[in-house]
This record gives C-alpha cells, sequence and structure tokens, in this order.
C-alpha cells in the first residue's frame, strides 16, 4: 500500500507505523510539512515531496504540533536539508531546542504497557537519537499561518504537551489535531491520545476541538483519517474515560 495518499486538493498524508506526516502544498508552488516523523524520517519525507515535485528548497514551513519524538524527530535533518522554517507552540519551544527537559507523561494503568511496546518499537527498529532543532517562529492560540492556501488558524490545545497546538482550516473543513485526538484505523472512531501531561487539560482541548464548526476532515497523526461524518464521530467520542 503507498504510504502517501490525497486528503484534499492541497493535502497529502505520508503515513508511517508511527506518528503520520502531512505535507501541504502551497501557492507559490512550495510546500509545509505538519510534524516530521520519528528521527530518521528525513529521506522518506524528501522522497514524498519529490514524488509531487517538490525540490528540497520548496520546502519552505515545518510546522511541529509539539515536541514529542515522534513528530519532530527528524526536523533538524529536515532543515538541514531544505533550509525550511520550524514553527512551534510558545510553551514547546524550549524543548524542541532542547534548552528544557521535556515534562513526562503521567501514564495510566492501560496507558503503562502501550508505552513500553512503543518504545521497545523504537529500539527494536533502531531508532536514531533525537536531535534537537531551532525554533524560528513560536505560536499562540488565535495566530494565522502565512502564505497557505486558505486562513489557518492556530489553536493552542494543551494537555499532551504544555505547548501543543492544532491547525484549522475553516474553508476546506480540514483539522490537524496534533495528539490530542486519535482514531481508529478506518477513521471512524475518535480517542483521546493516550501519555498526556495533563489528562484533565488534554479532555478539555479535545472537546474543544470537538466543538469547531466547519470540520468536516480530521488529519490525525496516529490511526486512519477521519473522513466521514467526522464532527459525529468527535460527537461520539468519550476522552473522559479513554486510557482508564
Amino acid at each position: 500500500m503507498d504510504p502517501l495518499t490525497r486528503i484534499s486538493n492541497a493535502v497529502w498524508q505520508l503515513a508511517f507505523p508511527v506518528g503520520h506526516v502531512h505535507l501541504v502544498a502551497l501557492p507559490d508552488d512550495g510546500f509545509a510539512l505538519v510534524d516530521t516523523g520519528v528521527p530518521g524520517s528525513a529521506p522518506a519525507v524528501l522522497d514524498a515531496l519529490a514524488r509531487l515535485g517538490g525540490h528540497p528548497d520548496r520546502l519552505r514551513q515545518i510546522v511541529l504540533t509539539h515536541c514529542h519524538a515522534d513528530h519532530m524527530g527528524s526536523a533538524a535533518d529536515l532543515v538541514e536539508a531544505t533550509g525550511a522554517e520550524v514553527l512551534a507552540g510558545a510553551p514547546d519551544a524550549p524543548y524542541v531546542r532542547g534548552t528544557a527537559a521535556e515534562p513526562a507523561a503521567v501514564l495510566t494503568a492501560a496507558e503503562r504497557p502501550l508505552h513500553e511496546r512503543v518504545m521497545a518499537g523504537f529500539a527494536a527498529a533502531g531508532v536514531p537519537p533525537l536531535r534537537h532543532v531551532a525554533v524560528d517562529r513560536e505560536l499562540h492560540d488565535g495566530d494565522t499561518l502565512d502564505g497557505w492556501p486558505e486562513p489557518v488558524r492556530v489553536l493552542a490545545v494543551p494537555g499532551h504537551t504544555p505547548g501543543g497546538i492544532a491547525l484549522h482550516l475553516p474553508a476546506s473543513g480540514l483539522l490537524f489535531p496534533g495528539d490530542v485526538i486519535g482514531a481508529s484505523p478506518d477513521g471512524d472512531r475518535a480517542v483521546l491520545g493516550p501519555f498526556n501531561v495533563s489528562r484533565e487539560q488534554a479532555v478539555a482541548s479535545f472537546r474543544r476541538l470537538a466543538a469547531l464548526d466547519d470540520v468536516g476532515t480530521v488529519c490525525v497523526p496516529h490511526g486512519g483519517t477521519i473522513r466521514e461524518n467526522a464532527r459525529a464521530v468527535l460527537a461520539a467520542a468519550t476522552p473522559e474515560t479513554d486510557w482508564r
């Protein structure tokens, strides 16, 4: 199965075993990335970019939804290869830069075995060490992104990490929620993302995103894209009881 699939006229998903990456075509013939995959993913990302007709120097922006290694893991390599600017939520920027220690998640009993399996999988796959990267622009709730095909709203969604962000494109109904929202493989069920620094905040962030108008497609980093009846799928979710 081809890991590169089209989500909309301007958005493609590059699927990875852990942490999907989304590529966005910009009006100036450039591209933006939403997240970068685990360390070592840069060659696959650059190959996907080439398949879409983009040379490395056409990657303009890398938007990190949060500071975890499966999202920022290849940012440093991609910046070196492309010169792209890096954008991240302001509270997470020190963790992306490596100037502060990333806070540990508070794991529930149900999350601990999953976390152990994920860490063991990284070790078995030989995932390279994380490299930190400079943040060129710190994002805050209510900011907008320039140069995209349509207006992009930045929403602060703390809880999974202190500075997690979501991107909402109301005109096309696209939502990039970061790890606040996960989905089943078929995208027919939404769940609270596990491994949160504050479960209470994460649930509130999930509910904030679920209440948005103009959401037709949810581009989750883990699970299948929520394409059908997205608002109903989000409304039916029970994040308060997930991972208990």
